[in-house]
């Protein structure tokens, strides 16, 4: 069992940036990748960026390459997503996840979810 806890989100001004962090419990954090979604008022949940368990790859929706960089340090079981850039089509509530498989693009490939945290960015 994984529990996945959000922190970081705010509000922004466009071309700002934000830090969103994922505290993990469970032993098994180090061996899972990880990834992170968004879900913006009346969408679908998407795909922002996953990262491998070593952290040694990363993979990234092309709406945020080159913007967004996501990381890990296993040694304090989190996982980071560093915004920069930011426009104001990136508001959305994040959630990060853990999966087994590298890269999941897909939320139903995702076996634990944080509650999320908001991201707001004013034009």
């Amino acid at each position: 069992q994984v529990q996945l806890v959000e922190s970081g989100g705010g509000l922004v001004q466009a071309g700002g940036s934000l830090r969103l962090s994922c505290a993990a419990s469970g032993r098994t954090f180090s061996s899972l990748p990880m990834g992170w979604f968004r879900r913006a008022s009346g969408k679908e949940r998407e795909f922002v960026a996953a990262i491998i368990s070593s952290g040694d790859y990363t993979y990234y929706a092309d709406s945020v390459k080159g913007r967004f960089t996501i990381s890990r340090d296993n040694a304090k079981n989190t996982v980071y997503l560093q915004m920069s850039l930011l426009k104001p089509e990136d508001t959305a509530v994040y959630y990060c996840a853990a999966t087994s498989l590298f890269p999941a693009l897909r939320p139903t490939q995702y076996d634990y979810w944080g509650q999320g945290t908001r991201v707001t960015v004013s034009s």
